[in-house]
């Protein structure tokens, strides 16, 4: 018994109860010893908080940073991500120069010199309210036929969303809801708004999103892993950008907890389609060089905002996450980071989505807690590659720098870096090392 790991948990999801016990790990409360514990975003925030937190031992670990919010609040990831860009531009970074018109210059160029990314245009334009109101109403007026959309920052699936189009529609939102948050500025209540995304790429008329799983296992040096079997989820009515439309969730927002209310929602494919599929789809569409250059943008958003992240990151060593990754496709095939969030949803909506799940959580036990042996958390080598399931390394800072690949940027915009363009493969991993 005492070389078993011991683990609690305060999610009752089969996914994660099924693969703890097939390890033979044992069941134990949370007032007991314990080794591992998957927890809600609530907990962890009475584990490490001053009041009622204690101190964790080097055999115990947590599937959260104890800040994680940093990133998976809707409004303190897009205030992360604005400071990370005035720090490169501070630091006066080729990936922060500009134009004369003020738009970001350096073009993160992959494989691809012919096709770039401007660098840091990859969150949608959005403000805080009631913060940022003025400011809000200033750009608001320089087009006033936009969509924006409003949501709550501490609320998941699709809860208090609502799209907009008039300023007399937030007034009448500040009046009919009546929170003290509009007043008193309180960041528990308090919305982003951001220009709505009204030309997605649509498949078969639908619009859809990107659910990705990032599993981070160190912020400094940041370690990051991506799964390979994200899914993507379609709304159930088909998509038209009409204003007489704003109010139909089920034609603009994707989450399941939204979309199985509706009449046409499948129960069998849960509208959901393999990220493969949709990769194979946009090959035979597209065509391949303009779907591998959009699969590497996606993943270069992801390791930005992490980076982002990371500074302010508490990077506890009893700690790693498993995020969900919410990105929009534009028509012009622009990737559009939404959202993350700190505990995607392990519920399963259908016999695939719980075999996906199943096997994620699995892998994910396999990286963050080697061989399913009590943890060390004075232990922090990378994992080998045959333990990563479907995983595979996204970025590892210590290897980059260990082989002198996170060097300084000089190339000139629109030139390519580095004889692969975006990779440097090394004993069978992938790091990515033109990204500062």
């Amino acid at each position: 018994m005492a070389g078993k790991v011991k683990w609690v948990t305060d999610i009752e999801k089969s996914v994660l109860i099924n693969n703890f016990e097939k390890r033979g790990w044992v069941q134990v409360t949370e007032n007991e010893d314990w080794n591992f514990y998957w927890m809600s975003v609530q907990t962890i925030r009475n584990v490490f908080s001053v009041e009622t937190g204690y101190r964790l031992s080097d055999d115990q670990i947590v599937n959260h940073f104890p800040n994680h919010y940093e990133l998976t609040r809707k409004d303190l990831m897009v205030k992360n991500i604005k400071r990370y860009r005035k720090e490169l531009e501070k630091e006066g970074s080729p990936l922060a120069e500009k134009d004369e018109s003020g738009k970001y210059l350096y073009l993160v160029v992959l494989a691809w010199p012919e096709i770039s990314l401007g660098f840091f245009h990859f969150v949608p334009v959005t403000y805080m309210l009631p913060a940022d109101y003025n400011l809000f109403v200033e750009e608001f007026r320089k087009s006033p036929s936009s969509t924006w959309i409003m949501k709550p920052c501490g609320k998941a699936q699709g809860k208090g969303i609502f799209l907009i189009n008039k300023l007399s529609q937030i007034k009448k939102w500040s009046r009919d809801s009546k929170t003290s948050s509009f007043v008193t500025q309180s960041t528990k209540e308090a919305y982003v708004i951001s220009l709505y995304i009204n030309n997605p790429l649509l498949i078969g008329g639908r619009k859809f999103d990107l659910r990705l799983y990032v599993l981070v296992s160190t912020y400094r040096p940041l370690r990051c892993y991506m799964y390979k079997l994200g899914f993507c989820r379609f709304c159930t009515v088909k998509y038209t950008p009409s204003t007489s439309e704003l109010d139909n969730m089920f034609v603009h927002l994707t989450n399941v907890a939204i979309q199985k209310h509706g009449e046409d929602y499948n129960h069998i494919h849960g509208g959901k389609w393999t990220v493969n599929n949709l990769r194979l789809y946009l090959e035979s569409t597209r065509g391949k060089e303009v779907t591998s250059k959009l699969f590497d943008e996606i993943h270069w958003i992801i390791v930005q905002s992490l980076k982002a992240v990371a500074p302010v990151m508490n990077n506890d060593k009893h700690c790693f996450e498993c995020y969900g990754y919410d990105i929009i496709i534009d028509d012009k095939l622009k990737p559009w980071l939404i959202e993350v969030n700190a505990s995607p949803s392990l519920t399963s909506s259908t016999a695939n989505d719980r075999i996906l799940k199943y096997n994620l959580i699995n892998d994910t036990l396999n990286i963050a807690v080697p061989n399913g042996e009590i943890p060390d958390c004075k232990w922090n080598k990378s994992p080998p590659k045959e333990v990563l399931g479907n995983y595979e390394i996204l970025y590892d800072e210590e290897l980059a720098q260990g082989d002198g690949a996170e060097r300084e940027l000089r190339s000139r915009p629109g030139q390519s870096l580095g004889p692969k363009g975006s990779r440097l493969r090394d004993a069978g991993r992938t790091v990515l090392t033109t990204w500062k």
